[in-house]
């Protein structure tokens, strides 16, 4: 009897670790909801949201958010570093085209898009107060490709003399304090701006048409 029972405990062993597999896939479903409202609530309060915003907005204890990523810095690298690869590459495919001016006018009218409608990104961009590998790298290559299309541009005489990519950060900066205007101006009237700043640096400006504000 002794024998049997200790048979159907070593037997039993293995069933009681079987759920260690599921386990595996709520603790990835958990990172991937962290993630999802870290853009959220970055989004739209800005990086100066805590983890706890994070967790109450995920619907999560504040423990498990902790467990995934320690610091709010952690978090912070996570989500903007996708954000930063995704503008890296639409800055690669901005290369490709045939009109250089035309793909880096394209390419800032859609990466300032994204950060419209994104507080945390454009105080990323503008004080760089998140750091990190990732981010590092994606910043060093939206740079690589703004400068490459700047050069076509130059070559193709459709820039403005004197300009160079130290002015790109400036013009980001000015749009940026258009979008922080109060919420009664029109929400897309920065880009009526940019079409101004983009003109004024063409080597023929008075091209562009502006859009109704």
């Amino acid at each position: 009897m002794s024998r049997e029972r200790e048979t159907g405990e070593a037997d039993a062993a293995p069933a009681a670790a079987a759920p260690a597999r599921p386990l595996r896939r709520d603790a990835e479903l958990n990172r991937r909801r962290i993630l999802r409202a870290g853009r959220e609530v970055f989004a739209e309060r800005g990086l100066q949201a805590t983890l706890n915003d994070v967790a109450h907005h995920a619907g999560l204890g504040v423990g498990t958010v902790y467990r995934k990523y320690p610091d709010k810095q952690a978090l912070a690298e996570a989500v903007f570093g996708a954000e930063l690869d995704e503008i890296a590459a639409m800055a690669r495919e901005a290369r490709d085209a045939d009109d250089a001016f035309a793909a880096l006018a394209d390419f800032l009218e859609k990466a300032l898009a994204r950060a419209a409608h994104n507080r945390g990104l454009r105080e990323l961009m503008r004080r760089g107060t998140v750091e990190g590998a990732g981010l590092t790298r994606a910043r060093q290559a939206i740079t690589a490709h703004c400068e490459h299309l700047l050069a076509r541009a130059r070559t193709e005489g459709a820039l403005r003399d004197g300009v160079t990519e130290a002015d790109l950060a400036p013009i980001a900066a000015m749009i940026d304090a258009v979008m922080a205007l109060p919420a009664g101006q029109p929400s897309q009237l920065w880009r009526r701006y940019l079409v101004i700043v983009l003109d004024g640096l063409r080597s023929r400006p008075g091209q562009a048409r502006l859009p109704v504000p």
